[in-house]
């Protein structure tokens, strides 16, 4: 039924119906109709303190839930600052929708204050870019970017917001939601790739991408188990099946295992569910090209795969691994294949001591383990302090990591309040480089201000610490351009009305995060670390 309204009240309206529960933005006055209307909205509006913090807790909210997380921010200098996460939810694959207010129409042309070319802009690095030039097709336009977020291969969609077109008198009312189709496995698909498993002897899986859930990630992890098939990881999706399966394996991309990346060289098949044979995954389009190739998508374009392909089934991972675990294969691996992957993997993921000056990582995230809840959920961001919570930490349920695959830093902090938001009965808990945390680290203040509540362990070296490791590689002594100047991380945090605490050793970690528990609040962990430490010790992996 349609009533007088305005386009500004309506967009709010249609994503109230879509289900959307939060919006996150810095406010300006280029839409301040979708902002009344927010008002007294049940969908909570989530005050950011920066554009980049309000699009990173978007796309942490897509990449843990069933729905895009919405962002909302104003004309020029805003939507540049939200670039970086449009950037990271296409390279991710994420689905995520950003408003943008821009100027009025008529002023269009004019190098009018803070206008810009948002097709211009945005064009090259979201799926689809449309500006709102017909109030009365507004709820049609939100309906569009959630299903397209969604649809295919996930990922971010903007919406330019003209201020004039917003306050229109329009005669509209909601429209119902699109379902997004779960396409399932055709008949004749699963036929070929069961020919293909059964000429297999080193088959192996490469699990990745969105739209894993508990019931898909235990369905396929059951199947490779049952089957002999060893599972791995793609880089940063280490939440899609769960680590207790006696079939995963670890994970590909960069600080993988040694002996995974021989695996992949050496595997007869290999089948990607969710993700493609893209660079980091195959150490820059370097391994695992020979074998016999599968792709389990529903993107139709297979963004990003490089190599060979012999059979692409346009699925959506749910689906696959219901369907998959359905069916008792022919497959007979080799002996010991996937009994050497698991060992590889529990010798790897077994802390040895770093050594050094400082706090300890690997003893750190040993106590971790411990401490954490099963079903905490993980945030990082970019950096050589992600590589022990990645090597270490457990994940045994689905939608429990949200951390860029792109490498963009900054991340960790905003989707720990997302994420914390999304999940309010969930342990959250972000570890953070000093560098990723002071790109985002205001984003404190949001959790305070909306009932956030995370724990965040700050690894502080004072430098760049992986730039600084290429430099040492290419440019042996001439460190340059990567020292920073870090601020009391504890006294920050409390300065906020947060929980801060400085660790100095690794064996006062246990004690000081069950304080931070037991604070209730959006907590720092200051843990100062060698400088000299690159990453975790290994004597063979």
């Amino acid at each position: 039924m349609s009533t007088t309204t305005t386009a500004g009240h309506l967009i709010v309206a249609q994503l109230e119906r879509a289900g959307i529960q939060r919006v996150y933005g810095v406010p300006g006055e280029s839409f301040l109709d979708v902002l009344d209307g927010l008002h007294g909205s049940s969908i909570e509006t989530v005050v950011t303190r920066h554009e980049g913090g309000a699009g990173f807790m978007a796309l942490a909210e897509g990449r843990l839930t069933e729905l895009p997380g919405v962002a909302m921010v104003t004309r020029g200098p805003g939507a540049a600052n939200a670039f970086i996460a449009v950037h990271t939810a296409h390279q991710d694959a994420t689905a995520m929708i950003l408003f943008v207010g821009l100027i009025p129409v008529e002023d269009r042309g004019r190098e009018s204050f803070q206008e810009f070319d948002i097709n211009a802009w945005f064009g090259s690095t979201a799926k689809k870019v449309v500006t709102l030039d017909d109030a009365a097709s507004a709820a049609r336009v939100v309906d569009d970017a959630i299903f397209t977020a969604l649809s295919g291969r996930p990922g971010p969609v903007v919406i330019g917001l003209p201020e004039d077109v917003l306050v229109h008198a329009i005669e509209s009312g909601t429209v119902e939601p699109r379902t997004v189709a779960r396409p399932e496995p055709a008949a004749g698909d699963l036929a070929g790739l069961e020919s293909r498993l059964a000429a297999a002897k080193k088959p192996l899986i490469v699990v990745g991408g969105e739209g894993w859930n508990q019931e898909s990630s235990d369905a396929l992890a059951g199947w490779a188990g049952r089957h002999g098939v060893p599972m791995l990881a793609d880089f940063r999706a280490y939440d899609a099946v769960p680590h207790s399966s006696d079939a995963y394996a670890g994970y590909l991309g960069y600080a993988r295992s040694d002996a995974n990346a021989r695996r992949l060289d050496e595997a007869d098949l290999l089948v990607f569910v969710g993700c493609v044979r893209a660079d980091v995954l195959s150490d820059g389009y370097k391994r695992g090209l020979d074998a016999v190739t599968v792709v389990v998508h529903p993107g139709a374009d297979l963004l990003g795969h490089f190599g060979r392909l012999d059979q692409h089934i346009p699925a959506h991972v749910a689906s696959f691994a219901k369907a998959l675990a359905a069916t008792e294969s022919a497959v007979e691996p080799s002996a010991g294949w996937l009994a050497g992957a698991r060992a590889d993997y529990e010798k790897f993921s077994a802390a040895q001591p770093d050594g050094g000056t400082g706090v300890d990582l690997a003893v750190v995230m040993e106590i971790l383990k411990q401490e954490m809840d099963d079903d905490a959920v993980i945030t990082y961001g970019a950096g050589n302090h992600s590589l022990w919570p990645a090597r270490y930490l457990k994940h045994t349920t689905a939608n429990s990591l949200a951390a860029p695959r792109n490498g963009a830093m900054g991340m960790g902090i905003p989707a720990a309040v997302a994420a914390s938001l999304a999940y309010p009965g969930r342990q959250v808990i972000s570890v953070a480089g000093d560098g990723c945390f002071m790109m985002n680290g205001q984003e404190m203040a949001t959790a305070m201000g909306h009932g956030g509540k995370f724990i965040a362990l700050v690894v502080d070296n004072g430098i760049f610490a992986t730039i600084r490791e290429h430099q040492e590689g290419h440019y042996p002594g001439r460190p340059s351009g990567t020292h920073m100047t870090n601020p009391d991380f504890a006294a920050l945090a409390r300065s906020y009305g947060g929980y801060g605490e400085r660790v100095e050793k690794a064996e006062d970690f246990g004690a000081a995060f069950r304080r931070a528990v037991e604070s209730g609040l959006p907590a720092v962990l200051h843990l100062p670390q060698d400088p000299t430490t690159r990453s975790p010790k290994t004597a063979s992996n």
